[in-house]
């Protein structure tokens, strides 16, 4: 069965919007990047797929390990293009490093017999990693876009065609998925992968399956009360739930100037 996805993304992505997300119908949901070196204490009782990211294997064993029970996977993450990932050499920053690529692959199939996948850009080494993947890897994701572009200009659906042709394993896409283009999508590829189009929009996987969910913001505020959220991460969703909403701009600028949860609560039931 083809998989409709929630991409990983590392501020949207807290428990209460991922529960939203699987609720609303994402077959599978990813977390941000999490570092196996980092000592941050995860909330994974949604067993998410849980993304990581490193240029070594330091850590990776122990990681792994600790968590497995408590997740639905694994993901690593060759492809962001941000400016920390430039810095630290990772993300999209390791790309041309095919024998760490190896080595981190190989160290995490050692440690688990869950699905694993491993997320890529559209470069001059996709090809090699590909085929590296194949050994190790359940899924691998094809974000056609280049390092350079960002997540600007288009993303080049040819050449992901192409590299789905040359794959032994499924091939996911990822990249500008919406409700208008999903359909086509799913007849090319094993899965597609949302990300920007589901921010503050975790109905958009129910409208794709034909399953109209009718998930609302004040959902989210049950959730995180149950999961302890920060309120600086609510008020981050709540202006993320504005999008679409014809009054939006007005929304969000009142949004910045509620101090507390409570404010919140009252303001969510007169305008959302």
């Amino acid at each position: 069965m083809k998989k409709i996805i929630l991409a990983p993304m590392l501020e949207p992505n807290d428990i209460a919007f991922r529960i939203l997300c699987k609720r609303a119908g994402a077959d599978l949901v990813y977390t941000g990047m999490i570092n196996p070196l980092s000592k941050k204490k995860l909330n994974l009782k949604d067993k998410p797929i849980l993304q990581l990211f490193c240029n070594e294997i330091r850590g990776i064993k122990q990681f792994v390990r600790k968590h497995d029970k408590l997740v639905s996977g694994w993901d690593f993450n060759i492809g962001c293009p941000s400016v920390v990932a430039k810095d630290i050499k990772i993300g999209s920053y390791m790309q041309d490093n095919l024998e760490q690529i190896e080595n981190i692959l190989r160290e995490i199939r050692k440690n688990t017999k869950k699905f694993f996948s491993v997320k890529i850009r559209k470069s001059n080494y996709s090809y090699k990693i590909l085929k590296i993947a194949e050994k190790y890897c359940d899924v691998i994701i094809i974000h056609p876009r280049t390092r350079e572009q960002g997540y600007s200009g288009k993303a080049d659906l040819e050449f992901a065609k192409k590299f789905k042709k040359e794959s032994k394993i499924p091939v996911i896409y990822s990249g500008d998925v919406n409700e208008k283009n999903s359909k086509e999508l799913l007849k090319i590829f094993d899965g597609i992968m949302i990300g920007r189009a589901a921010i503050g929009n975790p109905n958009i996987f129910g409208r794709i399956k034909n399953n109209e969910s009718e998930i609302s913001f004040e959902d989210y505020l049950i959730l995180a009360k149950k999961y302890k959220i920060q309120f600086k991460q609510i008020k981050f969703q709540a202006m993320n739930f504005t999008k679409g909403k014809e009054n939006a701009i007005e929304l969000r600028k009142s949004l910045v100037k509620i101090k507390n949860l409570e404010e919140l609560k009252v303001f969510v039931k007169k305008n959302f």
